[in-house]
């Protein structure tokens, strides 16, 4: 198997999470493996989540924790992103971080036009998103179009090239016993091991 270069983000606002323990868990995995592997928890990183109103002529400059996430960004082969489902969508802070990081000239080119879409400049890299909710999966799927998984797929990670996306959802959290969150996370470590 050939070693890959690695990115987590544990996207959960708070420190302890099962977000937190599915990263940790997939990192365990791919370490093991021999994978490369840098991790960003949202939770410690410090920015201002407001992209403001300069627009994309003059956007705020990125805080050192923004910028360190966009080079390692930059740098992975392999993006793994954790997540909670919070009133159908990711957390506020979750979607400030892309609101300000994916900028113009880095992770896209708007100056060529392609089906009337921005050339995405992060090509050539996989990701694979682990969300956690208490909506059962049937329902986030049947009843929500599975609106949040398509906004992060398609809308932010696709949009920037990153390509293609495996998704797992992790639910119903607050009715799963200790047993099956040790196979959720045996099963996540077995992702990390195949950087899949």
């Amino acid at each position: 198997m050939n070693s890959k270069r690695i990115l987590t983000l544990n996207g959960h606002p708070a420190d302890n999470s099962l977000s937190e323990g599915l990263i940790s868990a997939y990192l365990d995995g791919a370490i093991k493996a021999g994978h490369q592997t840098r991790r960003h928890d949202l939770s410690k990183m410090n920015f201002d989540p407001d992209f403001g109103q300069t627009g994309y002529s003059e956007p705020k400059a990125l805080e050192d924790d923004l910028e360190k996430f966009l080079s390692d960004l930059e740098w992975c082969d392999h993006f793994v992103l954790a997540s909670p489902l919070w009133w159908g969508g990711v957390p506020s802070k979750l979607k400030g971080l892309f609101d300000r990081a994916l900028l113009p000239g880095r992770t896209f080119d708007p100056r060529i036009i392609k089906n009337g879409l921005p050339k995405p400049l992060l090509t050539g890299k996989s990701a694979r998103i682990l969300m956690t909710s208490d909506t059962p999966s049937w329902a986030f799927s049947l009843m929500y179009n599975s609106a949040a998984r398509k906004q992060l797929e398609r809308q932010i990670l696709k949009f920037v090239g990153i390509k293609p996306t495996k998704f797992s959802n992790f639910a119903p959290v607050g009715e799963a016993k200790p047993v099956k969150i040790e196979r959720w996370l045996a099963s996540t470590r077995d992702m990390g091991v195949k950087a899949a």
